[in-house]
């Protein structure tokens, strides 16, 4: 199978500057990172954005640790692009058979295995450059963060939903800075572990829904084919539990009225995803996933207001 002509995944960011602006020999593994389609690593970084406000905001900081939040930056879009190669390699076969997928470099022949195991490699040494300035617990916690990684790419093949395997992944981060700041796990950060979770299987079920079709003829296992007739339903019981779990684990940081009101603002985006959703609308499922960013985002906004709020009134 080969892509186009362009060398484009199917379902990249439109006029990306990768497509633009990168080299010709590197746009395959800039591809292959994912980093023409920044949503993965927005959705990997949002978590460990959230768990860092309601770090400061329990330690009475006056907002999140900003070197934090870079580090956090840095080390998702390495670890998104780590776990994506990963993912691809071994995905090459099953990618092949799939529409949206058999664009991707391996399937199509843009770069050979070899070349992205070593490309693997390379990201991870940058992720681990980046846990490395944290201290002792932080690390050992995002070192077994490896294990749900290692194991996702297998799980569509035995378990009829892998998504809980991927939310175990990419919430992580809900962890992360909690013991960053702390050198201990809490009980708000495990709410918002709890919640996060959640909230990756209900998104990347909207995602599932483009590959309903394609899945099927490849016996793919994925949470929309789960689901079927009852998908809205299946990912509005997600998105609440999300929202249970951030806010508890805004309760137990000590959050105020901001806190509380970013939480509001993301359970009305999940909300209205639910309500729009379709079944078997591969295009507007794509829009509804990386609307995500959004969610997050708005959320973040809201912790963080608070801790600054919180630190100026007291």
């Amino acid at each position: 199978m080969s892509g186009p002509a362009d060398g484009r995944v199917a379902d990249a960011v439109a006029g990306h500057w990768v497509d633009r602006l990168a080299p010709r020999s590197a746009r395959p593994y800039l591809r292959l990172a994912r980093i023409d389609r920044p949503i993965g690593w927005w959705l990997l970084l949002l978590p460990c954005w959230w768990s860092a406000a309601l770090a400061a905001t329990r330690a009475d900081h006056p907002w999140p640790d900003p070197w934090h939040l870079v580090l956090f930056l840095v080390g998702a879009v390495a670890m998104r692009g780590a776990g994506s190669t990963y993912n691809d390699i071994a995905d090459r076969d099953l990618d092949a058979q799939v529409e949206r997928t058999r664009s991707r470099p391996l399937p199509s022949g843009q770069v050979r295995t070899r070349a992205a195991a070593l490309f693997l490699i390379a990201q991870a040494l940058v992720g681990l450059a980046v846990l490395l300035q944290f201290n002792g617990a932080a690390i050992l916690c995002g070192l077994c963060s490896l294990v749900p990684v290692a194991i996702y790419p297998f799980m569509k093949r035995v378990m009829p939903m892998p998504q809980a395997v991927l939310g175990l992944a990419f919430a992580w981060g809900a962890l992360m800075g909690w013991v960053a700041v702390f050198g201990a796990l809490g009980v708000p950060a495990l709410a918002l572990y709890v919640g996060s979770v959640a909230w990756v299987i209900g998104y990347d079920t909207i995602y599932a829904v483009q590959d309903i079709e394609d899945d099927e003829i490849a016996g793919i296992r994925s949470s929309a084919r789960l689901f079927g007739d009852r998908l809205k339903l299946a990912v509005g019981l997600c998105y609440g539990l999300a929202v249970l779990g951030v806010a508890l684990a805004v309760r137990g940081a000590g959050g105020g009225p901001l806190a509380y009101l970013g939480v509001l603002a993301f359970a009305g985006h999940l909300a209205w995803q639910v309500w729009s959703l379709r079944e078997r609308d591969g295009r507007g499922a794509l829009a509804l996933f990386r609307s995500n960013r959004g969610a997050g985002l708005v959320l973040f906004a809201g912790l963080a207001a608070d801790t600054v709020a919180l630190g100026w009134l007291y």
